[in-house]
């Protein structure tokens, strides 16, 4: 339940996963912000977003998900909680983090920390307000899915405090340079293609723009 970061410390993820929840529930004190649309996220509202993330959680402690949710599960999860007013819902995502705290302590447990530090910042944007993109919470999980990218050929990202290499030992390199928060949004497919094409490459990047994205990439440009 623990991980060392590159500087040899100790990072308690259901700390950020605790921290990330709280910091999330401080920007919906409006109730204007919960039908704002999420470009990000096209068709859904923050509340959607909300409702996704508390329905991950709730899954993910039971043990009934395990990875990234289908397009039927995430539609599901959304349905779940259409019965409930927007503070009980925040009241049910709180319980159920209290849940995963608990099995943290007493079963090692991980908490999804990559999903809520994705959806903060689809919330920031929907809501204009950006913020804590050098949160502990960008830091982790553009770490890990920087470190799962896999290119055809050799590719390094850099970024602000460390780099990542990817693809067969040989040949010439390609360099991204970047920052952790553009690698979170843009490795989570909130960036379109142009945009993709646009970042700071030292070459030609045709060869990799179709194996940078977990999930996407956004059909349109999103702006933050």
């Amino acid at each position: 339940m623990t991980r060392p970061s590159r500087a040899g410390a100790t990072v308690l993820i259901d700390d950020i996963y605790q921290d990330t929840r709280a910091r999330i529930a401080g920007l919906l004190t409006e109730p204007e912000a919960w039908a704002r649309p999420v470009a990000a996220c096209p068709g859904w509202s923050v509340r959607d977003v909300v409702a996704h993330m508390t329905a991950v959680a709730q899954d993910w402690g039971d043990g009934s998900l395990t990875g990234a949710p289908t397009d039927d599960e995430t539609a599901e999860h959304v349905a779940r909680f259409a019965g409930q007013d927007n503070a009980r819902l925040l009241d049910t995502w709180s319980a159920t983090s209290e849940r995963l705290h608990r099995l943290s302590e007493t079963a090692g447990f991980v908490p999804p920390l990559g999903d809520i530090a994705c959806h903060e910042h689809d919330i920031r944007g929907a809501i204009d307000r950006p913020g804590a993109r050098d949160a502990a919470s960008v830091r982790w999980t553009a770490d890990r899915l920087l470190t799962m990218l896999d290119s055809p050929v050799p590719l390094r990202v850099v970024t602000e405090d460390a780099d990542y290499r990817s693809g067969p030992p040989d040949g010439h390199e390609i360099v991204l340079r970047t920052t952790r928060f553009e690698s979170l949004r843009w490795r989570t497919g909130r960036r379109s293609p142009a945009q993709l094409a646009r970042m700071d490459w030292s070459a030609d990047p045709a060869p990799v723009l179709g194996h940078l994205c977990l999930f996407g990439p956004a059909t349109d440009d999103v702006i933050e």
